[in-house]
């Protein structure tokens, strides 16, 4: 098929896609904490991510993120979740979320703010970005092989984050 026969119209809805990867070790799953000079989320616990580039996959630009912002390598990454955020513009948001294990060694905090390996008991306790509490544990249940979940966040009329899962 040609490109131009993509069907890539200005008035089609469009999304920017971004990768998130929650890795795990033992009972444990890392987290990076916003700085607190970020401009979104300072000082929430959220997983480790960031945009897909032109030119990559999702599971390459999930590998790449967790590099550039933890300094480790993922040993394993599977597709987990795949959320679309409908921002209520003309572009939304299309999430590609990975479950993984991180190869040996010690992260690095960098300018996004601090890593910490968090165990699963202590997940509740923490203050974490506004879907996560919905997010992290189906993530955290999710056994590769299985298929993935699949979710839609969407705004109320009162800009509420809403939040709906197709499956468990």
């Amino acid at each position: 098929m040609p490109v131009e026969d993509q069907g890539t119209f200005p008035d089609r809805y469009r999304i920017i896609p971004r990768a998130l990867v929650f890795a795990t070790r033992a009972e444990a799953v890392l987290l990076l904490k916003g700085a607190p000079t970020k401009r979104l989320w300072p000082n929430l616990y959220n997983g480790v991510g960031g945009h897909i580039e032109a030119g990559e996959d999702p599971l390459s630009a999930a590998r790449r993120e967790f590099h550039e912002e933890t300094g480790l390598n993922l040993a394993e990454a599977h597709l987990a979740a795949v959320v679309m955020i409908d921002t209520r513009q003309p572009t939304g948001i299309g999430m590609f979320v990975f479950a993984g294990a991180a190869a040996p060694g010690e992260p690095r905090a960098g300018d996004e703010g601090s890593l910490e390996w968090v165990a699963f008991d202590r997940i509740p306790s923490l203050p974490l970005v506004e879907d996560l509490p919905e997010l992290l544990p189906r993530v955290l249940a999710w056994q590769a092989g299985q298929p993935p979940i699949f979710g839609r966040y969407f705004y109320n009329e009162t800009e509420k984050l809403m939040i709906e899962f197709a499956n468990p």
